[in-house]
């Protein structure tokens, strides 16, 4: 290298005899990188702003086909910014307090993300010229618009405590004192027409509150929503029946619940959530904030009301995301029967042939495990509708028990636990951030919320033909129940309504022996209407569509709880492939003593002497004992039932009784 044309030449040796290197620079040169072009920011604000691409509209500004019922008005050119306006004077209509009826003033956006000088489309909602206006009216409520779950994910580990990131990449988050419902403190309108339509009284869910004191509750949780800096809003749809879905708003004041609600309620394409409109229901979920123990009806800093006439429900003193959950299935409860649609608590899956089957069971039946089968579609796990379009799942995700859950034992909601799943209440390693499933140090009920689309095979869209076959599980401690029974429709709405398991020692404090426990049509503490008007509508659709009532035990065998054996999985799996492949129909039947269940003499691959239980204990007169004090367990359960008539005649109650135990 020659030193007059080159960058640099040898010089005199540096320390330990090494040759030293000196750089001559030409006066006009500039040292630099030049192998990329240099960022275009002039700041670190704009280049973090370079990072997040701006969203694209994903669908066409230009003229398009109406939808059907449109206008000539579907043809016009909607700009982004006309959307946007129309989404936040909706929102903004939604907080309207007694107050200030037109609303609070709202705007998009993260209020701390917001660069100085940048452009905010608000509502445009201006302050009357009054006195008893509060701070509140003169601010900006930012609104966290349908954010997507990576954006949740920021909310929520930068400004919810006891949010982290686990290393399945699921959210981990805490729900605060309540780890669980809390049914005592659920209260509904008592109106003209509630009042002749629900259930009210003793066995019902259905607490009574007045329509003054749910606007006491309402106007309580619309001022903290209100005060606050920001909230999540989430517009979603319930049903995925295109012709009976309901469209629901939630507006919360953390990420975690609007993260839950993303993953349970159905999620909106870009067109659909420009043409969502007013909501059917919102949810005002100002959980953080307790309720006024002094207002009338209030027994506790916590109150969950609905009120049916206006389509709406408040949430005060529980940050347990259930709460929303179910609440929306005691609406969904409500409106479908109203459209003669059947609303259930079950599982439901379809078969490659197009065969449907509803599983309807209390916890610890199996329902999950036996609704769960990779030779077939799930098209729920828990809520469905049945229209005269066939079922449909309500939801577009799925609510999972986590406690002692196993790669092994459930994969299916084992791998569904990764990004965008939200884990309640579980704990973890501190510095791998492995959970640990059977530590119940925070609560017992922790629980998975993720889309559906997280099971492998899931059937989208959630919907399917009618049913062929409707399965009711329980899980008989007392080992007097068949493994499997015929059901006739009557003897399908008796069970129906019931709801029987029975609880075993070891499963809840204080439980020496089996426990009977029944829970109307597998879920009272939804139900709006009495049980019988359920039950009537499931046999009438029963009937009509073909299908078949079947009564599975999954519980004990040869004696009770300590001293028989549980029905081993495989025979119960046997068992539902029969019920599946139609084999189980063409098989002989028998009727037992007191409960008058028809049970199959011989299933392939189940032992025939399980089939009838009497054959499996040893002592008799025991077994004729725990049947007759079973079948009394049942009678009494359906006292509360027996009194209530449905239409004119009370023949349709009469049907039904006959139906249970007889001694």
């Amino acid at each position: 290298m020659e030193a007059e044309n080159g960058e640099a030449r040898l010089a005199s040796k540096g320390r330990a005899g090494l040759m030293r290197i000196e750089t001559q620079k030409k006066s006009a040169a500039v040292c630099h990188d030049d192998s990329t072009p240099p960022v275009k920011a002039q700041t670190i604000d704009e280049l973090h702003s370079l990072q997040k691409k701006k969203s694209a509209p994903n669908t066409p500004r230009t003229a398009r086909t109406p939808r059907q019922g449109q206008g000539a008005s579907a043809f016009a050119i909607i700009s982004e910014e006309e959307i946007q306006k129309q989404q936040l004077q909706s929102i903004s209509a939604s907080l309207a307090s007694l107050t200030r009826e037109t609303g609070p003033k709202v705007v998009k956006g993260d209020p701390a993300r917001k660069a100085e000088g940048q452009k905010v489309a608000h509502s445009g909602h201006s302050i009357h010229d009054t006195f008893d206006i509060s701070d509140s009216a003169l601010k900006f409520t930012h609104v966290l618009y349908n954010l997507s779950p990576a954006e949740l994910y920021e909310q929520a580990i930068r400004y919810e405590k006891g949010s982290f990131i686990t290393a399945s990449g699921a959210l981990a988050t805490l729900s605060g004192a309540k780890t669980g419902r809390s049914p005592r403190d659920r209260r509904v309108v008592k109106d003209e027409t509630t009042e002749n339509e629900l259930w009210w009284g003793k066995g019902s869910p259905n607490i009574e509150m007045d329509e003054h004191t749910f606007m006491v509750n309402r106007e309580r949780a619309v001022d903290y929503l209100n005060s606050l800096d920001k909230v999540f809003v989430n517009d979603q749809f319930l049903n995925w029946d295109p012709e009976h879905r309901i469209k629901v708003r939630i507006v919360s004041a953390r990420a975690y619940h609007s993260l839950f609600m993303h993953n349970m309620c159905i999620r909106p394409d870009a067109e659909e959530l420009e043409e969502f409109g007013t909501p059917d229901f919102t949810i005002y979920n100002a959980g953080q904030f307790p309720c006024n123990r002094y207002t009338h009806y209030m027994t506790s800093s916590t109150s969950v009301d609905l009120n049916l006439a206006r389509r709406e429900m408040v949430i005060l003193g529980t940050q347990y995301a259930g709460e929303m959950k179910k609440g929306l299935f005691s609406v969904m409860h409500y409106l479908m029967p109203q459209r003669h649609i059947l609303s259930l608590h079950s599982g439901c899956n379809m078969g490659k042939g197009g065969d449907v089957a509803l599983f309807f069971g209390l916890s610890g039946t199996g329902k999950t495990t036996l609704s769960t089968d990779h030779n077939r579609y799930l098209i729920g796990d828990d809520e469905h509708c049945w229209s005269e379009n066939g079922v449909s799942n309500i939801e577009g995700g799925c609510y999972a028990k986590c406690i002692d859950l196993s790669k092994d034992k459930e994969p299916d909601i084992w791998n569904a636990i990764k990004f965008g799943t939200v884990l309640e209440n579980v704990v973890f390693e501190e510095h791998t951030r492995e959970v640990d499933y059977s530590d119940k140090g925070v609560t017992e009920n922790t629980r998975a919320a993720y889309p559906i689309e997280y099971i492998p095979n899931a059937k989208i869209p959630c919907v399917g033909p009618h049913p062929k076959n409707v399965i009711l599980l329980a899980c008989d401690a007392f080992g007097v129940l068949p493994p499997v029974s015929k059901l006739s429709l009557a003897q399908t709405m008796y069970h129906f309504i019931s709801g029987y398991t029975a609880l075993v020692a070891g499963t809840e404090e204080g439980i020496k022996e089996p426990q009977a426990t029944f829970s109307a049509c597998f879920g009272a503490a939804f139900i709006m209407m009495h049980p019988t008007k359920y039950a009537a509508m499931l046999a009438e659709k029963m009937q009509k569509h073909g299908a078949t009532g079947w009564l599975v035990n999954t519980g004990w065998s040869g004696g009770r709880y300590g001293s028989g054996n549980r029905i081993k999985l495989a025979y119960t799996r046997k068992i539902i492939d029969a019920i599946h492949s139609g084999t189980l129909l063409k098989a002989n039947y028998v009727k037992t003593e007191v409960f008058g269940l028809e049970i199959p003499t011989e299933i392939d691959g189940v032992p025939s002497e399980i089939l009838s239980p009497i054959n499996t204990w040893s002592d008799k007169k025991a077994y004729n004992d725990t049947l007759l004090k079973l079948g009394g367990l049942f009678k009494k359960n359906f006292e509360v039932f027996a009194n209530y008539k449905i239409g004119t005649d009370n023949n349709l109650t009469e049907e039904i009784l006959a139906a249970g135990p007889t001694f």
